[in-house]
């Protein structure tokens, strides 16, 4: 599922979060921010405001944009876990941040492991059939 959120004066914070009953895992990706049309040449700075592993709100800048200077960046699918705030520290904007959200659903754990045992010396000898023979090298 892919993101999209504009920060501005007015709108300065988006949150994203999942329901808690939901069992599954959710992975939130951060491709790109930038400054769009209408934005000042002044710094807009974007952080993300999350939890830390004792659950206390921690803020990380993640991006510093100025129109005449850098006017995008790339964060590579920055990967965060919901829920998560993108908040415009400073500036006006508009700012537009997209990503990607996956959703991976977890598998039922009522399964017993032994019924899914196989027998590894068989997959030893499918490995080595495949495999080219060993030939001298040149010289």
């Amino acid at each position: 599922l892919l993101l999209g959120c504009e920060l501005t004066a007015s709108t300065k914070s988006y949150t994203f979060q999942v329901d808690e009953e939901d069992n599954s895992d959710h992975i939130l990706a951060l491709s790109v921010v930038c400054l769009t049309d209408g934005a000042k040449d002044e710094c807009n700075v974007v952080e993300v405001v999350g939890r830390n592993h004792e659950n206390q709100e921690i803020a990380v800048p993640v991006a510093n944009l100025r129109l005449s200077c850098q006017p995008l960046l790339n964060l590579n699918n920055f990967k965060l876990q919901p829920p998560v705030t993108f908040r415009l520290a400073a500036g006006s904007g508009p700012v537009h941040l997209t990503g990607w959200h996956r959703i991976m659903h977890r598998e039922d754990d009522s399964f017993e492991e032994d019924d899914y045992l196989f027998d590894e010396d068989d997959e030893d000898e499918e490995d080595e059939e495949d495999l080219p023979p060993i030939k001298p090298a040149k010289k």
